[in-house]
């Protein structure tokens, strides 16, 4: 019979392309291991052969033989849902507790993967600690609740699992099943009283992921709840509230639960606002909704960088938010810390439609400038978005702005030219460039041009407006350029920095221009969002 049993054992494991050794030699039974692959002990618990498995019991020593992976044939049958061969491994002693070698998981977290219930209750007999953590920290309530497997966690609740346990990001299971969104099993923690303020290791409480989630229901069966706790801390670690998450992602039934409530009907924790992050994200019904609710004066607070929602509108190209704000008077040359108005953060950004809208319809003061005296042409021009500054350009008409140098003494000539913007070259020189301008390091915004085929293009123009003698005149460009006096009456010669530089234009714009973007720094805004 025994044989008969070892031979169907042979067959099945053929079926499913799995080799399978069995020498007649019974010693190698005995011998544990650990770096074993697959041995028939395992094969058999794997594939539900409980017949076999149970001959092999017989003979065997270790019970607990690992795989590559660390994994033993009690892990395996629970993970498969062989709850005959679960049996049969503990009556025989098999370990519950053993871990894998890579997530360091036991058969108890195996089984609540895929919703095994019955192995799970085998297991949970002889399990001392319903609570085993894996690798991650995580409990298999943790894992029944992530997976929505709703019989695995009322069994492990009645097991008195911990419904406060918290992995090693702070996350318990109610996280998890908010974040999921497997609405039983959320209710059948709220039912044991779970703590819903607990934080996680970014202060995010589960309200916070209701909100960031788009939860309706649950934020506001949640927010009753802790609102009545004396001490009802609703910041994370980066000062952002449950109404920053559900602006930032559009969720405007979360925002509505949320502004029935006095508490959010005015901002605090993060100074970046909720309306900041509605507008960043181009989320104009959210906008609408805190206006309307809250006040507009609201479209002007500034975050700790000085920046307005105006600012984060114009930074992210979003036009419609662009509109609502400036309809609700919004401050459209309001400046950050760093001096940027909204429209150099759209310039620098290269959004044609927010400088547009800025330029034509909002009327943007384009004479400002930055803390390092750049204009939004200036900033335009430095990154190459040509069409900005077209469309800047089309709105100067005064040579003060035409040639308005930065702190490098660079002028929007010497930029667009260094940038090979041809574009933006021959509108300047048309409306009065000054080409023999020279920079703080003596140079020229023909000398500012760097050797490729449109830079090629801008020089060749740039020196034709510096030439004003006939093609077979001796003087040459780089000898007019040399004798033409500035408005000290000094020669290029004059400024010895320009020799020896004459013919490269080494130096980088300067080290000011771009640096300052503000939204791309890695700062509490940018890192949280």
């Amino acid at each position: 019979m025994r044989h008969e049993i070892c031979c169907d054992l042979l067959h099945s494991a053929s079926c499913n392309h799995e080799l399978l050794l069995l020498e007649k030699n019974s010693n190698m039974f005995e011998e544990s291991d650990s770096s074993a692959t697959k041995s028939p002990l395992h094969l058999a618990a794997y594939n539900g052969h409980h017949q076999a498995l149970e001959v092999l019991l017989q003979s065997l020593v270790d019970l607990d033989i690992k795989d590559e992976k660390g994994r033993t044939a009690l892990d395996l049958a629970a993970f498969k849902g062989h709850a005959e061969c679960v049996e049969a491994l503990i009556s025989q002693g098999a370990s519950v507790t053993v871990k894998d070698n890579v997530t360091k998981r036991t058969p108890l977290h195996a089984s609540v993967i895929n919703g095994h219930t019955p192995c799970l209750r085998l297991l949970l007999e002889v399990a001392d600690n319903p609570d085993v953590t894996d690798a991650k920290g995580q409990t298999p309530l943790m894992l029944a609740v992530a997976y929505g497997h709703i019989d695995a966690v009322s069994l492990l609740l009645e097991k008195e699992a911990s419904v406060d346990a918290a992995d090693l990001l702070g996350c318990t299971a109610l996280h998890r099943g908010i974040m999921t969104g497997h609405e039983e099993c959320v209710q059948m923690l709220l039912e044991k009283e779970v703590s819903i303020l607990c934080k996680d290791a970014r202060g995010r409480t589960p309200l916070h992921f209701a909100a960031a989630r788009g939860h309706a229901t649950w934020l506001s069966e949640l927010l009753q709840i802790a609102l009545s706790e004396e001490d009802c801390s609703l910041k994370d670690n980066q000062g952002y509230t449950p109404l920053h998450w559900a602006c930032y992602n559009g969720h405007e039934n979360c925002i509505e639960v949320l502004l029935e409530q006095k508490f959010f009907r005015k901002f605090y924790g993060n100074s970046f606002s909720p309306l900041h992050c509605a507008v960043i994200n181009d989320h104009e019904n959210c906008a609408s909704m805190l206006i309307g609710a809250i006040d507009a004066s609201i479209v002007n607070c500034k975050d700790d960088k000085g920046r307005t929602p105006f600012h984060a509108a114009a930074f992210a190209d979003h036009v419609e938010c662009l509109q609502l704000l400036l309809s609700h008077s919004a401050q459209v040359n309001a400046v950050d810390h760093a001096g940027k108005t909204a429209l150099m953060m759209a310039a620098q950004n290269g959004h044609v439609g927010a400088v547009d809208f800025l330029v034509n319809i909002a009327k943007a003061d384009l004479t400002l400038r930055d803390k390092d005296l750049n204009t939004s042409l200036h900033l335009a021009s430095s990154k190459g978005h040509e069409k900005c500054a077209l469309l800047i350009l089309d709105k100067i008409q005064e040579q003060s702005l035409i040639n308005a140098k930065n702190n490098s003494l660079q002028t929007p000539l010497h930029i667009a030219a260094r940038n090979g913007l041809k574009m933006v070259v021959e509108e300047l020189l048309a409306k009065g460039a000054c080409v023999l301008a020279v920079d703080e390091n003596g140079h020229t915004p023909a000398l500012a041009c760097a050797p490729n085929k449109d830079v090629a293009d801008c020089l060749a123009l740039i020196l034709a407006t510096m030439m004003p003698f006939s093609p077979s005149s001796s003087m040459t460009a780089f000898n007019f350029a040399c004798y033409k006096k500035d408005n000290l009456g000094r020669t290029h010669l004059c400024d010895g920095s320009a020799m020896g530089s004459i013919n490269a234009y080494n130096k980088p714009l300067s080290n000011n221009i771009g640096t300052e973007d503000g939204y791309n720094e890695n700062d509490s805004d940018s890192e949280t969002f």
